[in-house]
C-alpha cells in the first residue's frame, strides 16, 4: 500500500528567490494589522473590561436597536450588543458593573434583563451569563500581555543560545508577525477578545516555534554537512527537506480545528478561528519569513552553529 504523499519526493521549490516579495507582503500585512488595532480597537470581552455578559436567544432575528432600547428602559446601564457568530438569533448583552457593587448585584441585573426581554420579545430564552469586576479585569489584561511578551522573549533567547543570534532575531520577528496578524484579525472582525483568545495566542506561539525549530535544526545540520554551499541554496534545501512534515502537520491540525469550528458552537468559535489563522500564518512565516531572514541577517554557511553535540546527519554518517 502506497503512502499518501502531499509533497512529492525531491521537491525543490526556490523559496529564497522570492524572499523580497514575501518580506514586502509581510510588512504590508503587519502594518495593516497594527493600523486596524489602533483604528478599530479590540472588542474586549467581559474578562478584560469588567461587567456582566448575558447571552439571550430569540425566536426570530431581532433588530439590535430594539433590543438595546428594551435594555436601556430597564435602567441597568449602557448596553453593548453583539450577535453571536452564525447564530443570528443569539445576542450577547454586555452591561457595566460597579467595582463596589454589593454581593448579588450581578444576579439582580441578570434577572431584571431576563424578565424585561421575555416581556418585550415573547419566546426569548436566557442562556448564561458571566461577570468580572473592573479590578480583576485590569489584572487579567496586565497578566495576559505579560504572558505573551515573556513567551516571545524566552523563545528568542533560547534560539539565540541554541544556534546563533540571527536565529533568535528571525524567530522573534516571525512570532511577532503571527501575534500581530491574530490581533489584526480580531480588530477587523470585532469578534470578542477574551482570555480564551489569549490562550489561543500562546498556543499559536507554541505551534509556530515548534515548526520553526524543525527547520532551524535542519539548517544547522546542513550548515555542518555542506560547509561550502551558498546560504540561499542551503536554506532552500533545508526548507524543502522539512516541507512534507510541515505541510502534513499543518493540514492535520487544520482538519481538527475545522471540526471544532463547525461543531464546537459559538463558545469555541473565537478560539478556533484564532488557531486556524495562527496555523496558516505560522506556517507561512516559518517558510517564507524567518528562514529567508537569516540571509538578510548575514548568516554564513561556514558559521559554527549551536552546541557541539552531533546532529542527526552526523550520527547517521560518522
Amino acid at each position: 500500500m502506497r503512502l499518501l504523499k502531499i509533497v512529492p519526493d525531491n521537491t525543490n521549490i526556490q523559496f529564497v528567490r522570492i524572499r523580497h516579495i514575501a518580506f514586502a507582503i509581510t510588512a504590508l500585512l503587519t502594518i495593516a494589522a497594527v493600523g486596524l488595532v489602533f483604528a478599530r480597537g479590540l472588542n474586549f470581552g467581559v474578562d478584560f473590561v469588567g461587567g456582566v455578559a448575558i447571552e439571550e436567544k430569540f425566536v426570530t432575528v431581532p433588530p439590535l436597536d430594539q433590543v438595546r432600547s428594551a435594555v436601556d428602559e430597564l435602567g441597568v446601564g449602557e448596553a453593548a450588543l453583539q450577535q453571536l457568530g452564525s447564530d443570528a438569533n443569539s445576542i450577547s448583552i454586555r452591561l457595566p458593573l460597579a467595582d463596589d457593587a454589593p454581593p448579588g448585584a450581578a444576579d439582580a441585573v441578570v434577572e431584571k434583563v431576563k424578565a424585561g426581554l421575555a416581556a418585550k420579545f415573547p419566546g426569548a430564552t436566557f442562556s448564561n451569563y458571566t461577570t468580572v469586576s473592573g479590578k480583576v479585569s485590569d489584572e487579567l489584561i496586565r497578566n495576559g500581555v505579560l504572558a505573551v511578551l515573556l513567551a516571545v522573549a524566552g523563545i528568542a533567547v533560547f534560539s539565540w543560545f541554541r544556534y546563533e543570534w540571527q536565529f533568535g532575531v528571525s524567530t522573534a520577528v516571525a512570532i511577532l508577525h503571527d501575534v500581530l496578524m491574530t490581533l489584526g484579525f480580531f480588530a477587523l472582525t470585532q469578534m470578542p477578545f477574551d482570555l480564551n483568545i489569549v490562550a489561543a495566542v500562546l498556543t499559536i506561539i507554541g505551534y509556530s516555534i515548534n515548526d520553526k525549530m524543525v527547520i532551524d535544526d535542519r539548517i544547522r545540520e546542513n550548515m555542518r554537512k555542506f560547509r561550502k554551499m551558498d546560504m540561499p541554496q542551503l536554506i532552500d534545501l533545508s526548507v524543502n527537506e522539512t516541507l512534507p512534515r510541515t505541510v502534513m502537520t499543518s493540514l492535520t491540525i487544520l482538519l481538527a480545528l475545522g471540526s471544532l469550528l463547525i461543531f464546537g458552537g459559538h463558545v469555541l468559535r473565537g478560539f478556533t478561528s484564532a488557531m486556524i489563522l495562527g496555523v496558516i500564518v505560522g506556517t507561512y512565516s516559518s517558510i517564507y519569513v524567518s528562514s529567508s531572514l537569516l540571509i538578510t541577517l548575514n548568516l554564513k554557511a561556514g558559521t559554527k552553529v549551536g552546541s557541539s553535540e552531533p546532529t542527526t546527519a552526523e550520527r547517521a554518517n560518522p
